[in-house]
């Protein structure tokens, strides 16, 4: 006899405790399947099915996955707090800055007791301060305003766990501790790195970035962890690197330029040239990228 959608998601929740993230998002996939096949699914139930499955593509570094999900779950449930942040968190690894500033002030409106909502807004608005300069607030999209309705839903407690769109307040002491400290322990990792590469000391970033990505598969710790291999001479690395950072964001400019460096060294022209020409298509100006393709013309 099948398992039921409840049972399918308790074993999913099980898994997600386990750290069998895979298995996890699989139940909840055969949840949510079965609920639709049926027609008679509440959007309150898909919505917790969706954040459920958001948090382990977030967990195994499948941010697109996962801002999908949330998007699909706040589709259902408007400001849900958890599918608030896991987007918020997935836009952030994506390095979509402006869009993860939104998610957070927008988390905030609904219960402006989450501090990693404020942590979020925090290291967003620095972030943003150094992309685009002391005017970054006139580039935001608009920050929806959040119904005072929504505002109250989440300080009634709920029975559904552990994915349910409750405030972090009623989530599982031991994943929303686990989770947090490993997210907020793998940035600090990845600052650590940073100043390592601003004081030229390759190597000993590398060990930070590595660290950081045992905590947390991010993208921008990963084109991170490129550069200094390319700097190292280290080209297979390097290119592997970037390979992992275009499976979480396959346009990213870094990830595509910095490859296309590393396999120029290796002297793989031929797929050289097509990363370059891939970034070119999303940025048809950029000079590092327009430059590194005459010289591989010219090889």
């Amino acid at each position: 006899m099948a398992a039921c959608p409840g049972a399918l998601r308790r074993a999913g929740n099980e898994e997600f405790r386990r750290g069998q993230y895979g298995p996890a998002a699989e139940l909840y996939s055969r949840a949510l399947a079965q609920l639709e096949a049926a027609g008679d699914a509440s959007a309150e139930e898909r919505s917790v099915l969706l954040a459920n499955r958001a948090a382990c593509y977030l967990k195994d570094g499948a941010c697109s996955l996962c801002v999908a999900d949330c998007t699909s779950a706040l589709e259902l449930v408007p400001f849900g707090i958890k599918p608030l942040l896991r987007r918020a968190a997935a836009y952030e690894a994506l390095e979509r800055y402006s869009l993860a500033y939104v998610d957070y002030k927008t988390a905030l409106q609904v219960d402006c007791s989450v501090q990693a909502a404020h942590d979020g807004v925090n290291r967003m608005t620095k972030a943003l301060l150094e992309k685009d300069g002391v005017n970054w607030r006139q580039k935001l999209p608009p920050i929806p305003t959040v119904p005072i309705s929504a505002q109250t839903r989440w300080s009634i407690p709920s029975a559904q766990a552990p994915g349910a769109n409750t405030p972090p307040a009623t989530a599982p002491q031991g994943e929303r501790d686990e989770t947090a400290a490993g997210m907020e322990r793998a940035r600090m990792l990845k600052e650590e790195g940073n100043e390592f590469v601003k004081k030229g000391n390759h190597k000993k970033a590398v060990e930070k970035y590595s660290e950081s990505l045992k905590l947390n598969k991010e993208c921008a710790t990963y084109t991170n962890r490129a550069l200094c291999y390319l700097t190292l001479k280290q080209y297979k690395e390097a290119a592997q690197d970037c390979t992992e950072a275009l499976k979480l964001d396959p346009k990213n400019v870094k990830a595509l330029y910095r490859r296309a460096q590393a396999l120029k060294e290796l002297k793989d022209y031929k797929s050289s040239i097509a990363d370059i020409k891939s970034l070119l298509k999303t940025e048809p100006k950029n000079t590092a990228a327009l430059r590194l393709l005459q010289e591989l013309n010219r090889a």
